[in-house]
This record gives C-alpha cells, sequence and structure tokens, in this order.
C-alpha cells in the first residue's frame, strides 16, 4: 500500500471526524469523494476488507430497499458486512463505507446504474443483483439504452462477476443477453392480474424492429414478453415466484429454485415489494444464505428511511414513501387506490440535481385514478409544486399549494375542523429524492412530539388535530376553491357559474356538434419525454369550454385519414422508436404535406419537430425527413453534446413568456423565411442550436418546438392558438361556424409560468 492510499485513508477519516462531530451531519458521501481525490484507485486496495467478497444491488426502483434487505438477512444467517445503507450510492458513498466500518465478511453495497461502470471494475463483486430498469432522470441519465451500454461495460469489465437480473424486464434480459458473465434469471412465473398504466418503458422488441407482445404484464413493461419478428422473449426463470398472494397483509408466494421450492413472505403490499422479494431470495440462496434466515430479515425489516414508512399522529395511519420517476408514482398511487376510505394524500416533487431539473415525467403519471374519489383531499408541495398541481388540474383534481408537509396537515386540521374531513382521515405522503429527507425529518419530529404526550391524549379526540402543527396565531387556514375546470378532491360549495368553465367531461355527448379530431401520432412510440401531455391539454382545454373533442391514438401499424383530422401532434423519442416512427410517417408524407398546406395545425415535439425537416439525426447518422419544413438538424461532436437546461422565450404566440426545458443533440437550422417559435430570452437554455438563440419553428399552421414540461403546460396561450386554428380546420371541414374560444381560469398555469420565470431571471 503507498502513499497516496495512506493519505486518502487519513483524509477519509479526518473529514468522517469533522462532518460527524463538528458540523454534526452524516459523513455518507464527502469523506469517500475526498479520499478518491487523493487515491483514485482506492476501490481496488479496499476491497480487499470484504473477505469472501461482495454484492452489488444496482436498478432504477428498489435499489435502498431491497439492498438494506439483503444486508440484514447476511447478519441475520452470523456474517459479518460492510454496507452503505443510507443510499450513498455513487463511487463515493461506497469509498466511505469500506473507510469507515471494519473488515468483513462480505461487502453489501447498493450501486447507482451509471457509476456501476467506474465502481464493479474496481470492486470486482462476486454478483450484480439487476432489480429493473426504468425511464429516469433523463437530464442526467439518457436514454434507457445508454445505462443498458454502461452496465452491460461495467460486466464485461469484470468478467467473473455473475449476473443476477429481473428476466421479467426485456431492459435488464437485453443486457444479459449481451454479456458473456453467468447469468441467473429471475421472475415471477404467474401473472398478478394488476391493471394497467398508460405509459411503459419498452414497447419495442430488443433484438429487431417488431413490437414487444405479452402473454400477461405486470406493471410498466415487466411480464412475460415475446416478439413475434425474432426469438427475443422472456428466458426460463430460475428462480421463478408462483402461487402469488398480494392483500393488505402483505406478499407470499411459493419462490422456486434450481433445488427446492420454498414458502416466503413480505409484509409489504405491494408488486414491486413481490420482484424485490423474489430478487432478495435468489442471490441469498446463490450466496448460502439460510432461508430461515432470509425470513427472519425479511419479517423485521423497518428501515425507517422514509420508504414505505408507517406512522400513527393523532389518530390517523400515516404512510410515507419515496417516488421518483412514473413507475414508482402509478405503483404508489395503486397503494393510495386500495385505500376506500377518506385520505389526505401530500406530493412532494423537487428538481435539484439529484431529482433532475426536468420534471416533464409527471405527465405520464396516472393521477387521473385519484379524480372523483370521495373524502380525499390532495396537496402539492416541493420546488416544483406548482408544475404539479397543473398536471393534477388536469387530470380533474384540485390541488392546492402547501410549503410542507407541516402546512398540509394544517390544512387537513382545518378540513377536520370544518367537519369536512373526519378525524382519523389516512395521510399519504409521496416524494422524490431531495424532497423526502424534509417530510421525513417532520414526520419524525410529530412521530416524537407525539410520545412525550400523556398517554391518555395520544389518541386526539374527535375533531382534534393533536401532534400537527397548529396554525399560526391569528391565521385562518383556508381551503383554497378548485380551479375552473378542474373537480374537487373533497366536497365543496358550488362556486359562482358566472363566468366559469364547465367540469371535465361536461361536453353534450350527445349534441349534433361534430367532435374536434385530435390525431396523436405514434403515442407508443414518441413519448419520451411526457409529450403525450400535451393532447391532454388540448383534450381538457376544449371539454372544460363544452367542445366535443375525440383523440384518435394513431400506434404503429395503424392508419389515419388526415382529411377527417383537425390537429396532428407528434412527440419524440428514444433513436431505435424515433427510427421505426419515422418510417411509417415517411410512408404518409404526402398525406401529411397535404394537410399541412391546407392549413392543418401540426404541434411537433423535439424528435417530431426534426423529423418535420429534410434531414435529421438518428443517432450519429443523417437521415432523410418529411421535407415540410425547409429546414435541417445536425449534430456538432458527439450524442454527449447535449443542450440541457430550462428556457424562457418570447413567442408571437403569448404575450406571457413561453417556459419549457429542452434536452437535444441535434442542432436544427430553419431555411430562409421560415420563423421560430420563439427566441431564447433567459441565460440560460439555447433552443435550436449554439448561434442564434432561435428556438423551434412555424411554418403555416405547424409549430415545431424543442420545449418539453410539456410545451403546452405553463403555455396556456400556446394551447389556445393550436385550438382556435383546430375549430378554424373543423369549420372547413364540417361547414360548420367555428365557436369562439371562451376564457379559462389559466390562474395555475399561469403561476407554474411566473414561478420559473422568476426562477430563471435570477
Amino acid at each position: 500500500m503507498g502513499l497516496r492510499f495512506t493519505l486518502a485513508k487519513a483524509a477519509g477519516a479526518v473529514s468522517t471526524w469533522g462532518l460527524r462531530h463538528v458540523a454534526h451531519r452524516p459523513a455518507a458521501n464527502l469523506p469517500g469523494k475526498i479520499a478518491l481525490k487523493v487515491d483514485p484507485v482506492l476501490l481496488d486496495e479496499l476491497r480487499g476488507k470484504c473477505v469472501e467478497g461482495s454484492v452489488v444491488t444496482v436498478g432504477t426502483n428498489g435499489k435502498t430497499s431491497t439492498n438494506n434487505l439483503l444486508a440484514d438477512a447476511f447478519e441475520a444467517a452470523g456474517r459479518t458486512i460492510i454496507c452503505n445503507r443510507t443510499g450513498a450510492n455513487l463511487a463515493a458513498g461506497i469509498a466511505s463505507a469500506l473507510l469507515q466500518q471494519p473488515a468483513a465478511q462480505w461487502g453489501v453495497f447498493e450501486c447507482d446504474e451509471l457509476w456501476l461502470a467506474h465502481v464493479l471494475p474496481r470492486l470486482r463483486s462476486n454478483y450484480v443483483l439487476l432489480l429493473n430498469l426504468f425511464r429516469d432522470q433523463l437530464d442526467r441519465c439518457g436514454e434507457i439504452d445508454r445505462i443498458q451500454t454502461s452496465i452491460a461495460g461495467a460486466l464485461a469489465a469484470s468478467p467473473d462477476t455473475v449476473l443476477i437480473y429481473n428476466a421479467d424486464d426485456p431492459l435488464c434480459a437485453r443486457i444479459a443477453d449481451t454479456v458473456d458473465n453467468r447469468s441467473i434469471p429471475f421472475g415471477l412465473a404467474e401473472s398478478m392480474d394488476l391493471a394497467q398504466n398508460t405509459v411503459a418503458d419498452a414497447q419495442m422488441c430488443q433484438k429487431c424492429d417488431g413490437m414487444i407482445q405479452y402473454r400477461y404484464r405486470q406493471y410498466g413493461q415487466l411480464g412475460d414478453y415475446f416478439c413475434e419478428r425474432c426469438d427475443f422473449a422472456r428466458p426460463e426463470l430460475a428462480y421463478a415466484g408462483r402461487d402469488i398472494s398480494l392483500g393488505a397483509g402483505g406478499v407470499t408466494m411459493e419462490v422456486c429454485g434450481p433445488a427446492a421450492c420454498e414458502r416466503v413472505r413480505t409484509p409489504q403490499p405491494t408488486p414491486y415489494a413481490a420482484y424485490n422479494l423474489v430478487a432478495a431470495y435468489a442471490l441469498c440462496r446463490e450466496t448460502g444464505i439460510p432461508t430461515a434466515a432470509f425470513q427472519r430479515a425479511v419479517e423485521a425489516f423497518d428501515p425507517r428511511n422514509g420508504r414505505l414508512q408507517r406512522y400513527r399522529l393523532g389518530g390517523r395511519d400515516v404512510l410515507l414513501n419515496l417516488a421518483k420517476n412514473p413507475t414508482g408514482f402509478n405503483q404508489n398511487l395503486k397503494i393510495v387506490e386500495a385505500d376506500r376510505g377518506p385520505k389526505m394524500v401530500a406530493f412532494f416533487i423537487n428538481d435539484q440535481v439529484a431529482d433532475g431539473r426536468d420534471i416533464s415525467w409527471i405527465w405520464d403519471i396516472d393521477f387521473e385514478e385519484l379524480a372523483d374519489r370521495p373524502d380525499t383531499v390532495v396537496f402539492a408541495g416541493g420546488s416544483r409544486a406548482h408544475d404539479l398541481a397543473v398536471r393534477l388540474k388536469y387530470a380533474g383534481i384540485e390541488a392546492p399549494v402547501v410549503d410542507s408537509i407541516d402546512d398540509a396537515f394544517v390544512r387537513l386540521g382545518a378540513l377536520t375542523a370544518a367537519d369536512v374531513m373526519p378525524a382519523d382521515a389516512a395521510v399519504y405522503a409521496i416524494a422524490n429524492y431531495t424532497a423526502l429527507p424534509p417530510v421525513h425529518d417532520a414526520l419524525n419530529a410529530m412521530e416524537a412530539a407525539e410520545a412525550l404526550r400523556p398517554a391518555a391524549s395520544a389518541e386526539a379526540p374527535a375533531g382534534a388535530t393533536a401532534a400537527v402543527p397548529a396554525a399560526p396565531a391569528g391565521a385562518t387556514a383556508a381551503v383554497p376553491a378548485a380551479p375552473a375546470g378542474a373537480t374537487a378532491a373533497v366536497p365543496a360549495a358550488p362556486a359562482d357559474p358566472a363566468g366559469s368553465a364547465p367540469s371535465v367531461g361536461d361536453g353534450d355527448s350527445s349534441s349534433a356538434e361534430p367532435p374536434v379530431v385530435i390525431a396523436h401520432m405514434l403515442p407508443d412510440l414518441l413519448n419520451l419525454y411526457g409529450d403525450g401531455g400535451n393532447v391532454r391539454i388540448l383534450e381538457q382545454r376544449l371539454r372544460w369550454r363544452g367542445i366535443p373533442v375525440e383523440v384518435r391514438r394513431v400506434g404503429h401499424g395503424d392508419t389515419v385519414e388526415l382529411s377527417e383530422v383537425d390537429l396532428v401532434f407528434m412527440g419524440g423519442g428514444p433513436d431505435r422508436e424515433q427510427k421505426l416512427a419515422s418510417e411509417q410517417l415517411l410512408a404518409m408524407r404526402d398525406d401529411l404535406a397535404a394537410y399541412v398546406e391546407a392549413d392543418g395545425p401540426l404541434l411537433a415535439i423535439c424528435g417530431g419537430y426534426q423529423i418535420l425537416g429534410r434531414q435529421w439525426l438518428w443517432g450519429d447518422e443523417l437521415v432523410p425527413g418529411l421535407g415540410i419544413i425547409d429546414m435541417e438538424t445536425r449534430r456538432p461532436g458527439t450524442s454527449a453534446d447535449r443542450l440541457i437546461d430550462n428556457m424562457v422565450l418570447e413567442s408571437p404566440l403569448a404575450t406571457h413568456p413561453v417556459v419549457g426545458y429542452e434536452n437535444h443533440a441535434g442542432r436544427t437550422y430553419l431555411g430562409p423565411g421560415v420563423e421560430g417559435f420563439g427566441r431564447v430570452v433567459s441565460s440560460c437554455g439555447r433552443g435550436n442550436n449554439d448561434d442564434d438563440r432561435v428556438e423551434g419553428a412555424r411554418y403555416k399552421n405547424v409549430v415545431g418546438t424543442y420545449s418539453h414540461g410539456p410545451a403546452l403546460s405553463k403555455n396556456p396561450e400556446v394551447a389556445d392558438w393550436m385550438l382556435a386554428r383546430a375549430l378554424d380546420r373543423r369549420a372547413r371541414r364540417t361547414g360548420q361556424a367555428a365557436p369562439k374560444l371562451v376564457p379559462l381560469d389559466d390562474a395555475v398555469e399561469l403561476a407554474a409560468n411566473e414561478v420559473m420565470v422568476r426562477r430563471l431571471a435570477k
């Protein structure tokens, strides 16, 4: 061991002591970060502290819970471990754990998906446990194929590592197909009969240009899949969960492995807990952990780290959980939906670096499942609370913005005092990465305060709000009224109808007025950044005005008669999906061009925008576009040289600033006479390219833009500009006069717009 290693250990020890005893902060990352600066090969030298070897848990969802369960199981079997239990899963966090903890038999580490390529070749772990891959933090991680390539490269650099992977996930199975490491597939051998969500992250076959089919699907892209065009299919399971019972008491199943079938259970009542259970069981059996020790660890598992953590506060049952992407949020909503009693649901979304600056993904969460639920009140919190309130509004849910979970409890207390909500209404708090710790701390403080209360008052009497913060002296905890067009999630007195818009679904379906027809082109391929939310916004803004609307979702292989369409929408997608979509769009190029030349309105985002030009980028290859707009897209440098940031535009289509988020590698250049959608006026954001600060393009009634968010969510004027052209198109098509678009109450949308404009002006 050299001088660098000695200095690195000393630096780690000093920084650990200072953080814990002087700053009173966790020492999970910084000591390892400092030590790695001193000695970049530190992990090579520290891996010997794990005498018998190490395991690494990786995947989008469930890493911390599964890895901590494995750590408990190893300890229950009498094995000593080193573990990064706090979830510090970059190289620095793993280095900190190795520096701070004594030598042990096993290392049990969780690792970020992209950091596995840095960590695994140095640790040379015995096993990698790959749980799942879902779309997550696209501004940092990029498209999922980048993560697949990174994980495969990590395994190739550590050829003796055994891969234990979720074979129900086609994205994980593809990694196993491409590496030479020994691979052990696990999964669920029967359907859990779950309701499906709108969006899944893998629609295309992983080996060819076919589309994945399912014998049954669990959630997201997980299930028993196959391709009709090639031999890609779920492999035979080495560890298979069978006879699955999923209920309020948890998950019970029989897991059949190479040696035996054994009954196991977890008290966590979620579908993803079933996958975590069989994954942890498979790794424990492979490492020789007895099933009895494994089951003891599962039964006693209570990490109290904010993941499915339960409290009893003021007579209310409270559940806190992490969710950071559409799949995770949708599974949390299933938990909430299963509770048919009165409840408060508080969502907290931040956009710090660890969360991902781009929160377009909230439009792929099926919040509609909470709409029209009696005795349910919903709040929106976090640094992007206003964006969340917009999303919930378009789901038909009133969601007042709150400053904190304490604020949400105060408002719930006011509802209880007003006899709107019962005193024992359940509480659900769901937060993403950096939003979780303050909610967790606040609930822990409430729990500690309640523990100090006299036993006689531990349960609050009816109508009381014990163990929750009181409203400030002299303050009135008001419950804001629902925005125009939204469905209040709690009973409310009728509002004055004058000037208000009809509620969602109030359009008269028996009216002879023909619907406005919106063609959503290839939503199964082109919806990478929640861009399908634009269609939802357009649809709802018509319904709120009582105008009938029909959305035709034109999937891969479907046809559409554009002469019967009043508005076309095209989103963007991953490279492979976008190439497949472009082939279908090129086949209908003449029809699309005729539609555009006849002043048909068309909104195209990101990849859909690029395809409208003469050429666009597929990976690093220039490919022909539709040639509908005189423009071309090309790429300087590499695909990693992306333009990623928030941006504010001035646009002739809106009096308010237009706010969006860009994430693209291609640089688009407009031909002579083609106008931009807007001009970037914020200090951040670039627009079409690095040179002219022009963003997007306008041609006739076509709008193309790189703006995600979705583009229309905080820009209602642009939405109504598109709808006015759609109504004109319907009038020409049907011979009926185009109605005037009556104003809507856009206070929620404009508040979200103003928050971002103020932030980006700093």
